[in-house]
């Protein structure tokens, strides 16, 4: 058997043989590729199984047949939802209010991240791991406080704020704002400080420093930031479950729940169809801007 190391010279340290190294590579690759099977295996059953179904009539879905397998495919729930103004009014409910948390968000988090990332001042440290903590607390806890501050407000100003689609404009920034500032502060700490030392001697304010230099050299960190704001926005499930109860008030989430899902009948081939259509725009989002999403969430991962 040939020896798997060779020695360059006398005193010289040994190096494995090419041969070696290609094997260990390949087993590693094997490996790699059994580990990825699985993962695709575990996280696409459930879609695909969802789209089977949504595929199927009411009829199909009850008999006992191959629940793998459509005999019969039909469109019609995919109609159904598409050509209803009930769940048309809940899509325009989830964009309108992700258009605006997103926007929210955004003005708030890249401002306070470039403060405590980069103006310092007493506290700043402790300021920035505060905000991120906030986002560690769930909002199985948070929706509790908030719901009795809505109605301290309806009793001493008179402002009713629940059972309004526009008041998720007001909760969901208590979610995306705190991590959305942790991400910007990570990009904005990765950037030189050259750049923005040379705007200030330039005669630049703070606001152009930000404005001119920052953002654009940050726009893989805006980005990254602007899909969470959205996908969280667009997928929350508890806070109008518990803030909103009249139909048109509705967010698509609860409104497929609530809706298709009458008493103990499950109209399971809309529910799947209407999933399926409620997880397109952030599928869409993500295929488009995937790249800049993970180099948002790793900068300043590096960083000394």
């Amino acid at each position: 058997m040939a020896d798997a190391t060779i020695t360059t010279s006398p005193g010289a340290p040994t190096r494995p043989r090419y041969g070696s190294m290609s094997r260990d590579r390949r087993w590693a690759l094997r490996w790699s590729y059994f580990f990825l099977t699985l993962f695709a295996i575990f996280f696409l059953t459930p879609p695909i199984y969802m789209f089977v179904t949504s595929l199927k009539s009411s009829a199909e879905i009850s008999a006992e047949i191959n629940p793998w397998w459509v005999f019969d495919p039909t469109l019609s729930n995919y109609i159904g939802l598409l050509t209803d103004n009930v769940f048309l009014t809940f899509f325009l409910n989830s964009a309108l209010i992700s258009v605006c948390v997103v926007t929210i968000t955004m003005m708030i988090s890249v401002v306070a991240a470039f403060a405590l990332a980069r103006m310092k001042f007493w506290g700043s440290a402790t300021l920035a791991t505060g905000v991120f903590l906030t986002y560690l607390i769930p909002e199985t806890l948070l929706f509790i406080p908030l719901f009795k501050m809505f109605a301290w407000v309806n009793d001493t100003f008179g402002i009713q704020l629940m059972n309004h689609w526009w008041t998720m404009i007001i909760l969901y920034p208590t979610l995306t704002v705190p991590f959305c500032t942790w991400i910007m502060i990570g990009y904005f700490a990765s950037i030189p400080k050259e750049l923005d030392e040379a705007a200030l001697i330039d005669g630049a304010t703070w606001f152009q420093t930000l404005t001119k230099i920052f953002i654009p050299v940050a726009l893989p960190g805006l980005i990254a930031a602007t899909i969470f704001a959205f996908t969280v926005s667009w997928a929350q499930f508890l806070y109008p479950l518990a803030f909103t109860t009249s139909t048109k008030e509705l967010v698509l989430p609860v409104g497929i729940i609530t809706t298709l899902i009458k008493g103990d009948v499950f109209n399971w081939g809309q529910i799947m169809a209407g999933a399926l259509l409620g997880a397109a725009p952030p599928l869409i989002i993500y295929a488009f801007l995937m790249d800049y999403y993970i180099a948002g969430l790793t900068a300043g991962a590096t960083k000394g």
